[in-house]
């Protein structure tokens, strides 16, 4: 029978993963490079994801057509490709400083707030803090880490204090980092 753990995962979804490895953090692993602005040549990543799985030019396009959480970009004339947040290797995807709105919503796991209660909120292995618009999202994010924990961000007095916002073409909000003076744990959010 096997480890149930694990859901079976269909082919589009391995593929889409082993794109967020490559565009996010490990491209040598397709044999490409990222210029600074996290773009690689659409070409030589279909190679390069060819190598391992069955690639061409009409399955990426539905890849990112379809990826739920729209991970991916291609430049204007299609010739490029970069994933617009999460890496963990330096490049500068070239967004503006965007005021936030007044509260933005993070959701971890259980596990991890010890430490966000004295440190706050860290990149991580990541450039930037993930932050969301909408206490649901925020919630659905904390439950790929276990139970999860809502905190709610004071963005709008941390841009009044100088701290820099981004917000990704895909809606997510991106911070450097987050005090605990701005954040508010919210009860409930596991239950």
């Amino acid at each position: 029978m096997g480890n149930h753990r694990f859901r079976r995962e269909d082919a589009d979804t391995r593929i889409g993963r082993y794109l967020c490895l490559i565009l996010r953090h490990h491209p040598e692993k397709a044999g490409i490079t990222l210029d600074e602005h996290g773009w690689a040549d659409v070409e030589e990543l279909i190679a390069g994801v060819s190598r391992r799985w069955p690639m061409d030019r009409a399955k990426l396009e539905e890849i990112v057509r379809t990826d739920g959480k729209q991970r991916y970009s291609f430049s204007a004339d299609g010739c490029l490709i970069r994933a617009n947040q999460g890496h963990s290797i330096p490049v500068d995807v070239g967004l503006p400083l965007t005021r936030p709105p007044e509260l933005l919503w993070h959701g971890t796991g259980e596990k991890y707030t010890a430490s966000i209660d004295v440190h706050g909120l860290l990149p991580q292995n990541r450039l930037y803090v993930h932050l969301s618009g909408d206490a649901e999202t925020a919630v659905a994010v904390g439950r790929r880490h276990g139970r999860p924990v809502l905190y709610r961000v004071r963005s709008g007095r941390m841009w009044e204090d100088g701290l820099p916002f981004y917000r990704s073409v895909n809606g997510v909000w991106l911070t450097e980092a987050v005090p605990v003076r701005y954040l508010e744990k919210q009860a409930g959010a596991g239950e």
